[in-house]
């Protein structure tokens, strides 16, 4: 299962964190939800390996801490999301396809 590339019009913003959105679900410590607009991370999804923040050419990603959750105790956050240059490297390299980045979104 990836990533909705349509969770804008699929779920609801419930929140903000370190500048970006965050779209829900949320239910701590289960349901994380998805983190970011234009690079977009289904927490839910990841499973840190940490292909994304090794491979980003402009450091988008930040690790966070998930305690408890089911699929690792640690996130790929996009807390940089606006120096993204969209070149898509992250989606490439995501072994669960938990990223989405879309040039349309801002």
């Amino acid at each position: 299962m990836a990533i909705d590339p349509q969770f804008q019009d699929n779920r609801e913003k419930v929140d903000t964190h370190e500048g970006h959105d965050v779209w829900g679900p949320v239910e701590e410590p289960e349901k994380l939800g998805i983190h970011g607009t234009h690079v977009a991370v289904d927490f839910d999804l990841c499973i840190a390996d940490g292909a994304c923040l090794e491979d980003c050419p402009v450091d988008v990603f930040e690790w966070v801490d998930s305690p408890d959750h089911p699929e690792s105790e640690k996130k790929a956050d996009p807390a940089n999301e606006a120096q993204c240059i969209d070149c898509m490297l992250c989606v490439d390299v995501c072994p669960v396809d938990a990223i989405d980045v879309d040039a349309g979104r801002a």
